[in-house]
């Protein structure tokens, strides 16, 4: 009786692991990994797919494209935490937790992805400050800081994204920022902090060593989609650990985003960098079982925006965001974005 019990219990057992092997990949049924592809300390997988994910996505503008050709405005209004937002063009805007605006009394990063219809009206935008000590908070507002100037990078560590997204904590997000401006100035020997302002995150990542430091994993890396059409998202590593991973609604939509989302990789890659040590990549094995872990939680979800519902699900190593555009979804469209942090 113990031996068929036994034999049963394996029987389930193999049933079990045959599941979770035959498990969609990011949620994505026709999803395939390709990798490794690296330099240094930086890995990235890409993640492929010939679904529904190929085609669309294109129609949306980024934050830093509508604000650059000056059809999409971003006004202060004193309070830390709660922006207005105003899409002036003909297309819709979307914006993505981590964007950094740059500019009004206060640098800020979007908490949640956001989509903007056109022609929107002055909207609510929730926001952290990642600048907390501006000389230019406690002066009247002048003209010049009544609007943003525009936003030049994301978040570079996944303290800061984990401490924004994750737990929506205005001190953790200042304390994350003092971390990264530590990390980048032991790594170049010297501070990162801009005379303009010393707690200024966007300042910090722009500093000329820091810049020259990220540059030798963009160049190596940006070309990684030049030959691969159907790339909708990516992992990434540094060091030995998996750090976090992005899908998208479409190849399009990541190929807008690409560009931004490996220069912030780049930052926190360089800023991790030991010369001394050596590190073994993870195994697509492992960027597979990231990228499954969450599907185990229950989902909680939320409206951030009257165009996107946010689902989360976590377990005690990985979070996941799935931000769903309402509209596309009753069409049948995949999620705008999904974001996995690793904590």
């Amino acid at each position: 009786m113990q031996g068929r019990a036994l034999c049963r219990l394996a029987a389930v057992l193999l049933l079990l692991l045959a599941g979770l092997a035959a498990a969609p990949l990011a949620r994505i049924p026709d999803a395939k990994l390709s990798g490794p592809f690296a330099h240094d300390n930086l890995t990235i997988f890409l993640i492929h797919s010939d679904g529904k994910h190929a085609a669309g996505g294109g129609k949306f503008m980024t934050l830093a494209e509508a604000m650059q050709k000056k059809q999409f405005v971003v006004y202060e209004t004193q309070n830390v935490n709660d922006l207005l937002m105003e899409n002036l063009s003909d297309q819709e805007v979307i914006l993505l937790s981590g964007d950094i605006l740059k500019g009004g009394q206060q640098d800020r990063v979007v908490t949640h992805d956001r989509i903007v219809p056109p022609k929107s009206g002055k909207i609510s935008l929730a926001v952290f400050c990642v600048e907390k000590t501006a000389e230019r908070w406690n002066k009247p507002l002048k003209q010049e800081e009544k609007t943003f100037s525009g936003s030049p990078g994301a978040l570079a560590t996944n303290s800061l994204r984990l401490a924004c997204r994750g737990k929506e904590s205005q001190d953790g997000v200042w304390k994350e920022v003092g971390a990264a401006q530590t990390y980048l100035a032991a790594r170049i020997g010297g501070s990162v902090k801009d005379k303009r302002s010393d707690s200024s995150l966007a300042l910090s990542l722009e500093a000329k060593k820091v810049v020259e430091g990220a540059e030798a994993y963009t160049k190596k890396l940006s070309g990684l989609l030049a030959d691969r059409p159907d790339v909708v998202g990516y992992v990434f590593a540094v060091n030995d650990k998996v750090v976090a991973g992005d899908v998208y609604q479409s190849p399009a939509l990541f190929r807008k985003v690409w560009p931004r989302l490996l220069a912030a990789n780049a930052i926190e890659a360089f800023a991790e960098q030991k010369k001394d040590r050596k590190f073994t990549a993870p195994k697509a094995e492992a960027v597979q079982a990231f990228l499954r872990e969450a599907a185990r939680a229950q989902t909680r979800s939320s409206d951030v925006g009257k165009d996107v519902v946010q689902l989360r699900r976590e377990t005690k190593s990985v979070v996941q965001f799935e931000s769903v555009d309402k509209a596309a979804k009753a069409k049948g469209a995949a999620p705008l974005r999904t974001n996995y942090l690793a904590k």
